[in-house]
């Protein structure tokens, strides 16, 4: 187990690099920031010179490739690092130099326990794209395939390890605070991004996630996801057919092309809410780098390693959610944010739909290019605080993936309605997933499943309370303050000694670089 000595080390080393980035002093004027944060952020930004604008993006980029998944994971929480931040961190590019194609060579041999030559006739030495995580080469398959390449940088499992399990323990810490910290929930936050980048880190996950989305999108026309060669895929290796198209953001080759730019915007719109909504499975990095358009004009998804899963009931909650917005029905919008316990039922459901009104109303009626979904969500970001509304990681990952569509939709096309293209879709979802037809199915579902649970439920029973010679229950035993626990509680003032000394040792650091 990592040494709270060397969490801090670690923290206060990232702290610096934040620092001369001007990214500390947003935490440090935050009303909400707790003082040992900004105690911590003083320390660490000792010596440095903070520019005037904050750049968080290039500071999270110099850190490393965690920080980059970390700050694109952050760039859905507004809530938690602040608008501009967030709007900041959207520019974050997931690119670092290239390994040698050498060590990645290497690399597939080794996965493979056999000669690289036995997979692929031909492997293109020069990436087509390097991120924090993989590279990804072109090659031909021994059968003579086009295929992509992805492989795992060497070491990347170990170093992102390391990093997440100072993660997971300043975010306790932060969270033990309380206040807003705890509303916020951070923990929670990276726990979520563990199990992203886990999925990631493996990559005959991110295989199955291709090949459950291809699934869920089959009968959905002018949409694809490529095909997995799953002979040529392990965990450090995945081989998947090789997709020739146009960018969706290199507007003018679409257009050169002959692709109706309308169609495109409002297809990509419905494919987003045919995964979300009806599949509760979605494509959650949609950026534009992602996507590309066939000669035939089909859209083509690629790079499955970030995906969002969504259960019935959420969907149906967010479904009326959508379609409320849509129809001005705040009322109900506000009744379902209660059933769903996003918010405290010590709160008025009338003042949140009022609430709600607020921020739906200026958006009824028009055009994305006058109010988009994105300004729509800061809005609802801005009253969650006011309610008590405990953070939902899983429907932020959605709202982030929703702005990202939106924005692309937009740049095909500028005119158009992202609510007046969704709400046909979703009241045809309503009908047919809450309409009462669905809801007897729905019910007779869960009713022969309770009974068909009945006789193993009475087993059960009839283990924990026999019939004859059961133990009474023990009773309740008090509260003991456990040794280790105040011992803790008195490790504080050598943490703070541990930072102080950590601080000075990264100062000398940068001071003998200068020298030097």
């Amino acid at each position: 187990m990592t040494r709270p000595a060397t969490h801090i080390w670690r923290l206060l080393s990232w702290g610096r690099t934040l620092a001369k980035h001007g990214a500390l002093r947003g935490i440090e004027r935050d009303p909400n920031t707790p003082d040992q944060v900004k105690r911590l952020a003083r320390i660490a930004r000792l010596g440095t010179i903070q520019p005037r604008e904050p750049d968080y993006a290039a500071a999270f980029q110099d850190i490393g490739p965690a920080a980059i998944k970390l700050g694109q994971s952050l760039a859905t929480r507004p809530d938690l690092v602040g608008e501009v931040a967030t709007h900041n961190l959207l520019a974050l590019q997931d690119s670092l130099p290239p390994v040698p194609f050498a060590e990645i060579e290497a690399e597939i041999a080794r996965s493979f326990d056999r000669p690289v030559t036995d997979l692929y006739a031909t492997i293109d030495p020069e990436p087509v794209g390097s991120a924090s995580i993989a590279q990804v080469h072109r090659a031909v398959t021994v059968e003579g395939r086009q295929v992509a390449i992805k492989v795992l940088r060497p070491g990347i499992r170990e170093r992102f390890a390391r990093d997440i399990a100072t993660y997971e323990w300043a975010a306790a810490h932060l969270e033990a605070l309380g206040g807003e910290a705890s509303r916020l929930r951070p923990s929670l936050t990276i726990a979520n991004f563990k199990r992203w980048t886990t999925s990631e880190l493996d990559l005959r996950r991110e295989a199955a996630s291709a090949s459950e989305l291809a699934d869920a999108m089959r009968g959905f026309e002018g949409y694809c996801v490529p095909s997995v060669d799953w002979d040529r895929t392990n965990g450090r290796v995945m081989t998947i057919e090789w997709i020739d198209g146009v960018k969706i953001s290199d507007r003018e080759a679409l257009i050169a092309a002959g692709h109706d730019l309308p169609e495109l915007a409002r297809r990509l719109v419905l494919a987003f809410l045919q995964q979300a909504i009806s599949a509760g499975f979605f494509h959650a990095d949609m950026h534009q780098g992602n996507l590309f358009v066939r000669a035939d004009g089909t859209i083509v998804a690629i790079d499955f390693g970030i995906m969002g899963r969504i259960d019935r009931r959420a969907r149906q909650w967010l479904a009326e959610i959508l379609y409320g917005l849509i129809t001005g029905n705040y009322r109900r919008v506000a009744e379902i944010h209660f059933e769903a316990q996003y918010v405290p039922s010590y709160h008025s459901v009338e003042e949140f739909a009022t609430a709600l009104r607020a921020v739906g109303e200026p958006m009824r009626g028009r055009p994305v290019s006058e109010l988009s979904v994105g300004q729509m969500l800061d809005g609802l970001f801005a009253i969650t605080r006011d309610f008590d509304m405990q953070t939902q990681p899983h429907l932020l990952l959605l709202q982030k993936t929703m702005v990202m569509v939106e924005g692309l939709a937009t740049s095909l096309d500028p005119t158009i309605n992202m609510w007046d293209v969704s709400a046909p879709f979703v009241r045809e979802w309503i009908r047919d997933e809450l309409g009462p037809e669905a809801a007897l199915a729905d019910r007779l579902r869960t009713d022969v499943a309770t009974l068909m649970r009945l006789p193993d439920l009475i087993r059960r029973i009839e283990d924990r309370y026999p019939a004859r010679g059961g133990a009474p229950d023990p009773p309740p035993l008090p509260e003991v303050p456990l040794m280790w626990v105040r011992t803790s509680e008195r490790r504080w003032p050598g943490y703070v000694f541990a930072a102080l000394i950590g601080a000075a040792a990264v100062a000398a650091a940068s001071l003998a670089g200068l020298l030097g």
